[in-house]
């Protein structure tokens, strides 16, 4: 490897035509442990390159954005200056998703080159960023950007194929080779890419504000890459109704912006491990902090009505959207510590967020929750929202609700992106939480305005409602590569566990696939600060020992350890909350035995409370076994895990309460 310096490679290229002879240089910048090289050329155009421990990872990439007026910032470059800088600091998030503290450490270089513009680096020692940086004195239009991962050959890897920029973002990870995709085929982000005999890599971005969503594609005349796609400014829509507004017309350009600013950051992370991307708060790092006092933000679970179509058994009332069934969920919630409830759709006249459904007696659901500390979270349509944005916020305020659930925005154009941050920062100053759903997926919000507390753009367990896509092999997918780029409202906690054979996609009375253990598991693995419990308390309420875990289980950690870890395979993953450990382990449709060492513990004895596959738990996936048995950190067990299978764990030291 290089040392940390400047190599001074440069040698002359003929221009094109009577164009005078233009340097070319290249700039090198390491990570801190020097595993990680960035190569740099501006010769005359700007490409970068990537090493892993000495292993090619990214072949020499463009680099280069379009700006109306100004030409094509990273085309014919020169450099005026180069700086570089250190850090190493400790950041403490206000919502502790993986880790009580994050340490930051990182070397930069900052090139700036003539026409106003420069373009920051940063390394570090599990993959890199770059973004691009302007100084003009006016707004400007950007025309395009190239965004450029080549990987010099072939390469397998996990992408979640789109097929349209009017999308949710709920996509299976298809497994396929980079000469398969071509222009034609386009993925939202991330995409996880193999290097064989080296690290995943996870392409995504980070810090996307005032500016359009990454999107990934391939290029016909070199396979073996993936392009930023981008989509264009919205022009003309068509409002279908309350929810569906897509794109007719779209701009000759990404962004109108200001001409002084950072623009995101376009990620390379580099998993040398599986369990990297699980562990690694990689987008987190790179986001915006946060500004003003957001110490009133208070993650929690939820018990959910919509998946669960409001079904109710054994209750005296009729139940469905109205005040006695909300009523009902408040006094669950209360009954069992769950913080918050969702009034989903249906509560409000729709596309009226000022008429509430005659049904539903707000004012008595509201004090009826804060009588039992209950918080009250409100679904809506993003367009709803935005028509009587100023008035049903100041509602919503005087109300004081707890959040909002704001749904179907289904686009990450940049007018969309100023939407999230116009609700993110309204949300803010009103004290309410934000889960966003039909979203696209997560680039740090979440840090700029804790409140952001949840989102989905994930092909969840809502999906088993009415198809057979949430497999055990997708949702064992999803936490290295969905989850990579942030906090996940999957809404697990299904109570009616179809295993393998026996599964159904019913609407009102839905069920899951794989085991009772592989949901209970997903508590643990999935990242949520939000966590739903889907499922209908009448189905908890017949299943006591889960509920508890359920009651139990946080929804923040102060630290996170995957113990073991294949993509696409199998996950078991530790966490810790206060002095208690939590483990969750989840397996595609493949039985297999995992080795859990509890090395990871502290001095003492622990009383642990395990969830198992049952003995039957292949033929019915409702089949657990619950067993409490003291342990320490000397102790190994072996875990059986049933096709689709999962198992659950609490540890609190012996002789304390579990929190």
């Amino acid at each position: 490897m290089r040392s940390y310096r400047l190599i001074p490679i440069a040698f002359l290229i003929l221009a094109v035509g009577a164009s005078a002879a233009v340097p070319h240089k290249d700039y090198f910048l390491l990570s801190p442990d020097k595993s990680v090289e960035l190569k740099v050329t501006v010769g005359p155009d700007v490409t970068y390159a990537v090493a892993w421990r000495g292993l090619p990872v990214i072949v020499p990439s463009a680099i280069f954005l379009t700006v109306e007026g100004q030409g094509a910032l990273g085309k014919n470059a020169r450099v005026r200056d180069e700086k570089r800088r250190s850090a190493d600091d400790v950041l403490k998030p206000v919502v502790r998703q993986k880790a009580a503290e994050i340490r930051d450490h990182f070397n930069e270089l900052t090139l700036t080159f003539a026409g106003n513009y420069a373009l920051i680096f940063r390394a570090y020692d599990d993959g890199l960023a770059y973004r691009f940086s302007t100084s003009f004195d006016k707004p400007i239009t950007v025309v395009s950007e190239q965004a450029e991962f080549a990987f010099g050959q072939d390469r397998r890897l996990y992408f979640p194929e789109e097929e349209s920029f009017q999308s949710h973002q709920e996509r299976i990870f298809k497994y396929m080779s980079l000469s398969e995709i071509g222009s034609k085929r386009f993925s939202s982000a991330p995409a996880v890419v193999e290097i064989p005999g080296g690290p995943k890599v996870a392409v995504t971005e980070a810090d996307l504000e005032d500016y359009a969503g990454l999107w990934l594609t391939g290029a016909d005349d070199a396979p073996f890459k993936l392009v930023g796609k981008f989509p264009a400014y919205p022009l003309k829509e068509e409002v279908k109704n309350d929810r569906d507004v897509p794109v007719t017309e779209r701009a000759p350009y990404l962004a109108k912006t200001a001409g002084r600013r950072v623009f995101p950051w376009r990620v390379v992370m580099l998993a040398a491990k599986d369990g990297d991307l699980i562990e690694h708060p990689f987008i987190y790092r790179l986001a915006k902090p946060s500004t003003g006092d957001f110490s009133w933000v208070k993650p929690g679970k939820v018990a959910w009505d919509w998946w669960n179509d409001l079904n109710l058994a054994g209750v005296d009332f009729r139940a469905g959207v109205n005040t006695a069934t909300y009523n009902y969920y408040i006094d669950f919630a209360a009954r069992y510590g769950i913080e918050y409830i969702i009034l989903d759709e249906g509560w409000y006249k729709k596309g009226n967020l000022l008429t509430v459904n005659p049904d539903v007696d707000m004012a008595a659901i509201l004090a009826h929750g804060k009588e039992k500390g209950v918080g009250i979270i409100l679904w809506t349509t993003w367009k709803t929202l935005n028509d009587q944005f100023a008035a049903a916020m100041d509602q919503f305020s005087r109300w004081g609700v707890a959040g909002l659930k704001v749904d179907f925005m289904q686009r990450d154009d940049q007018w969309m992106v100023d939407y999230y941050y116009k609700v993110a920062a309204e949300g803010a100053k009103r004290k309410m939480l934000i889960d966003f759903h039909g979203a696209y997926k997560p680039t740090g919000l979440y840090r700029t305005f804790p409140n952001v507390i949840t989102s989905e753009g994930v092909y969840g367990l809502e999906q088993s409602k009415w198809g057979r896509g949430v497999t055990p092999e997708h949702t064992v997918t999803l936490p290295f590569t969905r989850m990579f780029a942030g906090p996940m409202d999957f809404t697990p906690g299904s109570m009616l566990n179809g295993g393998l054979g026996n599964f159904q996609p019913i609407y009102n009375q839905p069920m899951s696939q794989g085991t009772r253990c592989h949901q209970l598991a997903m508590y643990v693995v999935y990242e949520s600060p939000l966590q739903m419990l889907a499922d209908s308390p009448t189905n908890y309420l017949r299943e006591p020992e889960c509920l508890d875990f359920l009651a139990r289980v946080p929804t923040v950690w102060d630290e996170t350890r995957v113990l073991d870890a294949k993509i696409a395979d199998y996950v078991l993953v530790a966490r810790r909350n206060g002095a208690s450990w939590w483990i969750g382990a989840m397996t595609d449709e493949t039985p297999r035995d995992l080795a859990l060492d509890l090395g990871f513990l502290g001095a003492g004895a622990y009383e642990l409370t395990l969830y198992q596959d049952g003995i039957n738990a292949d033929r019915n996936g409702n089949d657990y076994k619950m067993v409490k048995r003291t342990v320490t950190a000397a102790d190994k067990l072996t875990i059986h895990l049933a096709p689709g299978g999962g198992w659950a764990g609490r540890l609190a030291p012996a002789g304390g309460a579990v929190k």
